[in-house]
């Protein structure tokens, strides 16, 4: 059966490369907030809808209502996905065995700055064995892949034995509220594969996500007369005053990851990273306010019992706070956290079922696929979390040569070969056996699953 499949994708090759550069010629770039405009994403979930119907499956493309979000701290209150419809299709199985999903997101990140771009990144283009476009690897070339898998099982008349199913969201990038809302509307498998970009490994465990902001207040006034005694309504400069913040938050960052509940074998510690500041409301005039933009990562570990964040969050305010304390102005007007995005954590024992099908499928084309660790998140972890559905992801290039990321830079691309080799992977998983044949799970996968793994 392997090498049938194997024979089968080498001779459409051709067609997986246009499926992705298809993909990629459709601007989805994620929206920034709630009210921005939909771009192509109605037209992208049409044409894959096509593509699955004639592959033998049932396809609803389907546009969430607001209300029909499960309450998380995921998303924005009331988000609208005018434009943006989400996909979920099905294709019947041939007995009673455990049904699998594919899901993937057709959203990708923001081109800019596009002079920095070789060729057109909505205009994919093969160089030197890779596809460049902005999606190539994250992730319209891992959703092209599974695609041309499910494809060639129909082709050859290969059927899992339980259902197959496919979903294809929006929002991913953002908040992950397609995947959310198709979660909602009914999307739910004994297990799933992400084809994210992982070089063909396996991700069975990612951290989670928090996003806030903390405002410094100051005072106003003529920045070129002395300030005077803040105690007496003189200025107060919130720039200058947020320093000893930043030093509290670096502070805490050092000591959280070096907590013996900080260490994982696959994940790396948790962090927390001041990436964007404003502060200021003219030239000569003492700032106001100023305020910092706060990206929050987290073990699965350190999660609450519904896999959010709220005792991390309740941490970083008290901390944070009592460490400026001694500073007169700071003690009296503290810093102020505001909470936005949260994006849960989630973990699969390595010895997972789903990750030795995938293991031994890549194996069969030459792959040494293995349990790892993603340092941010997916959407995996909503399908694990909040959907019932154990999930891990498998996908193409992820890494350049010299071991930085591929995905979400100018010039993305992903190499030929791994996304011939991903869907070769994914269709083959999608019909072995659950556990091979007189074999329990690999030595291997058992040696390295994570300790006190959760699903």
């Amino acid at each position: 059966m392997a090498a049938r499949i194997g024979a089968h994708l080498d001779a459409r090759s051709g067609d997986l490369v246009r499926l992705a550069s298809d993909l990629i010629a459709f601007d989805t770039t994620v929206r920034g907030a709630p009210g921005e405009p939909a771009r192509d994403e109605a037209d992208c979930q049409e044409y894959l809808a096509e593509r699955l119907r004639a592959a033998g499956f049932t396809v609803d493309v389907f546009t969430p209502r607001p209300g029909d979000l499960p309450l998380t701290p995921q998303t924005p209150e009331g988000l609208d996905f005018a434009g943006r419809p989400q996909l979920a299709a099905r294709r019947p199985g041939t007995g009673n065995g455990p049904s699998l999903l594919f899901n993937g997101h057709i959203d990708v990140v923001s081109a800019e700055p596009r002079n920095g771009w070789r060729s057109d990144p909505f205009r994919a283009e093969v160089r030197d064995g890779r596809l460049y476009g902005r999606g190539s690897c994250d992730m319209k070339g891992g959703i092209a892949a599974a695609v041309l898998a499910v494809e060639t099982l129909a082709a050859l008349g290969l059927a899992p034995a339980g259902d197959l199913l496919f979903n294809t969201v929006t929002d991913e990038e953002w908040n992950g509220a397609g995947t959310l809302a198709s979660v909602g509307n009914g999307i739910r498998a004994d297990a799933a594969v992400v084809p994210e970009p992982t070089d063909l490994d396996t991700v069975v465990a990612q951290r989670g996500i928090l996003g806030g902001t903390v405002t410094v207040q100051g005072r106003p006034g003529h920045a070129e007369y002395p300030p005077g005694d803040w105690r007496h309504g003189g200025a107060v400069n919130a720039i200058e005053k947020t320093v000893p913040v930043l030093a509290a938050l670096a502070a805490l960052r050092e000591a959280w990851a070096a907590e013996p509940g900080s260490a994982h074998p696959l994940l790396p510690p948790p962090s927390l990273v001041p990436t964007t500041i404003r502060g200021g409301e003219w030239w000569v005039t003492y700032p106001a306010s100023c305020s910092m933009d706060l990206d929050v990562t987290y073990l699965p570990a350190h999660a609450d019992a519904d896999g959010f964040a709220s005792g991390i969050r309740e941490r970083i305010e008290r901390e944070v706070r009592a460490a400026v304390a001694d500073d007169g102005w700071l003690a009296a007007h503290p810093p102020v956290f505001t909470w936005e995005t949260e994006l849960p954590p989630a973990e699969l024992p390595a010895d997972h079922p789903l990750v030795g099908r995938l293991v031994r499928a890549a194996a069969s084309y030459g792959r040494a696929s293995k349990p790892v660790g993603e340092p941010s998140w997916t959407d995996a972890a909503t399908l694990t979390r909040l959907g019932g559905t154990p999930a891990v992801c498998l996908g193409p290039t992820a890494t350049r040569p010299d071991g930085s990321a591929t995905l979400h830079t100018v010039d993305e691309y992903a190499e030929l070969a791994d996304l011939l080799d991903t869907a070769k992977a994914l269709a083959l998983a999608a019909v072995a056996p659950t556990t091979p044949q007189g074999a329990g799970t690999s030595p291997a996968s058992a040696r390295t699953a994570p300790e006190g793994a959760r699903s």
